[in-house]
């Protein structure tokens, strides 16, 4: 039990304790608006999310492994809540609710505590990213919706999309304009100190400026509500009311709640764990959750959560242990037993403007940003979740991003990434042939990779590949099935009916690379008679070896380009621009332009730039090496084009470097006719290509760098 207990503060130095203690301070003050909104989202008082402040926050650090996190009164735990009492038809606030939604929270924390004993942290790794990136955000944007009545001078809406947009045109007729001044401009406020002063604690300002201006201006004479002042004091043990609880209800909302606490606090955790070089216990966290929501139901409040927005706040305050929960529930409790006189004069505008402030942060707009950048269907993905909770609620959101999350499981494995293969002259590994331009095809040969399981619903697609790529003088067809681990029955028997069809073909058949346990599934699917018959081989080579072909294999190309190819110096074959190709794909030219300005940016670091026409320019290529002769030339040429944007010291020295790095052009010529004479031609073939690909690219950099040299041969000249 010992080491189980407060596990962040073993080995605790003493240059923590300041920085903790200042962020917990923080963490506080911050809580203080903000717990306040979210407690009444879930359809308690306010002063409930200060009660959820102080022992929920305590018990999830006695047992949490995240040297980071803050647990408290969140966003997603609230509006569950809230939508639940509206489905059941309970008034916010009301004696109902208050009987309610610590129920709630006690079943949430029981099922936490299931979690923990089932180990069942592993269940996040089936949660996609998109999923609970669009089910967080259409929350949040539910809330904010919620809220928006209240900045109005109404009360908050209730229900999905439709009816919030419904109650916020009926509160627009009776509109309080004062309460709109106050809480726009709150939020404005709040927003700009967002981006400018960022660790600045503005809540907490804005929130000492509202309830100056009550004292001073009577504000709630004129129509803006105010808060419901409450009796200072620590929260009560709360007793539990179960007459009347419908436990169907209770039950599957209250499992909703612990799933998204265990999800959301895991994927957030693991993120900061990671960020900062520690790791955390899976397990221990479901433990701390369960702890912590037991805690806040034992005070009447509603299920707590870990706080993304209030954790990003610690970090930048740089507090490095749970004690920093400890301090900010110490100091909550303080501001309960000392200071609670303030929350009367604290006008509901300004307290719903910190509310909406946090969750804009909740909304995950730069992860839609970067999904619709990098993968459209799990932006869509991503947007129906999200579309989703707000028309339908929290539940249906859920059940609707984790179907959509599977179909796109199915629909990634049913159109994988394949290719067909060749070898580089010289060389005896296997490439692309989109990939790489100097990859040719084996004569007579098809090889053929197929990265995912083979499966009923992709076994066609795998079998059209193949069956489209044979040519009329095709003798042998290669599968590399490398990346296939196992195989089904449909598949097994297309496989078998792909074999016979090639076999009366008089075409060779082969299905290679692959793992042991593929043989096994194809002798239990009754199609070992291929293993038998020699159609099943350990390597590609092991296949083109019975297929007759010799060694080095007979590519299709020319004789011209195969000359050259074979003159290949060693530097050329290895790492060359074709690398980059490989790497980075259609992004390849924009990646070598990059490395262009990494070596533009360090030429002033050269101690001598003469170095630069002796030694060329590899030393300055961090992390890419082995440059080939004509993959220098062409970088080069790129950095000529791009002599305006030399560092300011060599500017003067532009036409020297100029001719510095002709020199250097010059000398790679001159070192492949000594060594390779018969590559020089394809270097100026090269070349001319090069250039004509750089005047499209940059015309108005070409047309400089033509001047350039027009005007040191001008200088040459008697």
């Amino acid at each position: 039990m010992k080491g189980l207990l407060f596990p962040t503060l073993k080995n605790y130095k003493k240059e923590y304790l300041k920085k903790d203690i200042f962020s917990g301070i923080i963490m506080a003050a911050v809580s203080i608006p903000i717990s306040m909104g979210y407690a009444q989202i879930a359809g308690l008082p306010a002063v409930y999310g200060l009660y959820g402040s102080v022992f929920p926050i305590l018990f999830f650090a006695l047992f949490s492994t995240s040297k980071q996190f803050i647990f408290g009164v969140d966003a997603a735990p609230a509006a569950i809540v809230g939508a639940a009492l509206v489905s059941l038809g309970i008034e916010s606030g009301s004696k109902e609710a208050m009987q309610y939604v610590p129920v709630i929270a006690l079943l949430t924390g029981l099922w936490l505590l299931l979690f923990y004993f089932l180990k069942a942290g592993r269940i996040v790794d089936f949660i996609s990213t998109p999923v609970m990136g669009g089910f967080i955000s259409g929350i949040a944007l539910t809330i904010i919706l919620m809220q928006i009545p209240k900045i109005l001078g109404g009360k908050a809406g209730s229900g999905e999309l439709p009816e919030l947009a419904h109650h916020i045109f009926e509160t627009c007729k009776e509109i309080n304009w004062l309460s709109v001044v106050l809480g726009v401009g709150a939020l404005v406020i709040l927003r700009l100190a967002g981006k400018l002063i960022p660790k600045f604690p503005m809540a907490i300002v804005i929130m000492a400026v509202g309830v100056v201006v009550t004292l001073l201006f009577h504000v709630d004479e004129r129509g803006v509500i105010l808060l419901d002042a409450v009796e200072s004091g620590l929260p009560k043990i709360h007793m539990f009311q179960f007459a009347g609880i419908d436990w169907t209800q209770a039950a599957g909302r209250s499992l909703m709640i612990a799933a998204v606490i265990m999800s959301e606090t895991l994927l957030s955790e693991n993120n900061f764990a990671l960020k900062n070089g520690y790791k955390i216990n899976e397990n221990k966290e479901i433990l701390a959750c369960a702890a912590g929501n037991l805690a806040s139901a034992c005070v009447g409040c509603c299920p707590v959560n870990g706080s993304i927005s209030r954790t990003s706040m610690n970090e930048q305050y740089e507090g490095k242990t749970q004690a920093v929960s400890i301090t900010a529930g110490a100091v909550m409790a303080v501001v309960l037993v000392c200071a609670t006189g303030f929350i009367g004069y604290l006008p509901v505008p300004v307290l719903t403007a910190i509310v909406i402030s946090a969750l804009m942060n909740v909304v995950e707009l730069h992860l839609a940003i970067r999904l619709f950048k990098v993968s459209r269907n799990e932006f869509y993905i991503f947007v129906a979740a999200c579309i989703s909770v707000l028309f339908l609620g929290t539940i249906y959101g859920v059940v609707i991003g984790l179907l959509l999350s599977f179909i796109a499981v199915v629909l990634r494995a049913t159109n994988p990434p394949r290719a067909f293969y060749g070898m580089i002259p010289g060389k005896e590994a296997y490439y692309d042939l989109k990939r790489n331009r100097n990859a040719y095809p084996i004569k007579n040969t098809i090889i053929y990779r197929f990265s995912e399981n083979l499966f009923f619903a992709n076994i066609k697609i795998f079998q059209s590949d193949i069956e489209s790529s044979i040519k009329e003088d095709t003798k042998v067809v290669i599968v590399d099935a490398g990346a296939i681990n196992s195989i089904d029955i449909t598949a097994a028997d297309r496989l078998e009916m792909i074999a016979k069809n090639f076999d009366k073909q008089g075409i060779h058949f082969y299905v290679t690379e692959h793992s042991e346990n593929v043989n096994e599934q194809m002798r239990s699917l009754g199609i070992g008679h291929l293993i038998e018959e020699g159609k099943v081989r350990r390597t590609i080579l092991a296949a083109l070896h019975d297929a007759g072909i010799p060694s080095p294999c007979p590519l299709e190309i020319s004789e011209k380009v195969h000359a050259v190819h074979e003159a290949m110096i060693p530097a050329e074959e290895e790492n060359t621009l074709e690398e980059f190709a490989w790497a980075f794909g259609d992004d390849a030219v924009e990646e070598i332009e990059k490395k262009v300005h990494q070596v533009m940016e360090q030429l002033h670091k050269l101690p001598d730039l003469e170095r630069l026409a002796e030694l060329g320019i590899e030393e300055k290529l961090k992390n890419w090496h082995s440059l080939g002769a004509i993959d220098e030339d062409e970088i080069l040429r790129r950095m000529e084009l791009h002599l305006d944007e030399l560092p300011e010291n060599l500017r003067g020295d532009r036409k020297v470097i100029l001719q510095l790095i002709e020199k250097r052009r010059r000398k790679i010529e001159q070192q492949l006719l000594i060594h390779h004479p018969e590559i020089v031609e394809h270097l100026k073939k090269s070349r001319e290509r090069l250039e004509k690909r750089l005047e499209k690219q940059n015309p108005e950099a070409a047309r400089k760098l033509h001047k350039w040299e027009e005007e040191i041969r001008e200088k040459k000249e008697p």
